[in-house]
């Protein structure tokens, strides 16, 4: 006879309530996160005025990574042309 393991003792050590963190949207103390964030002061000026573009860009469409169209996309505001 074969005994299979009892449901009670697999729940009770699921018995802490699950909290899904993915439907928490608050915006964290520390603000949004940054590509560019740490080292504007090492840029060229025409370094942190991209950066600075990118991270416009990232805030306004809501944006952690942007993909590489995205980047020709803030290029071009810009102003620079192929």
């Amino acid at each position: 006879m074969s005994t299979a393991p009892s449901i009670t003792s697999a729940t009770q050590a699921t018995d802490v309530p699950f909290v899904d963190r993915r439907q928490q949207r608050e915006v964290s103390q520390g603000g949004e996160r940054r590509q560019f964030g740490n080292s504007y002061h090492n840029l060229s000026p025409e370094g942190r005025q991209l950066a600075e573009a990118i991270d416009a860009y990232k805030v306004e469409h809501h944006r952690r990574y942007i993909t590489t169209d995205e980047l020709i996309g803030v290029l071009n505001r810009l102003g620079y042309r192929k």
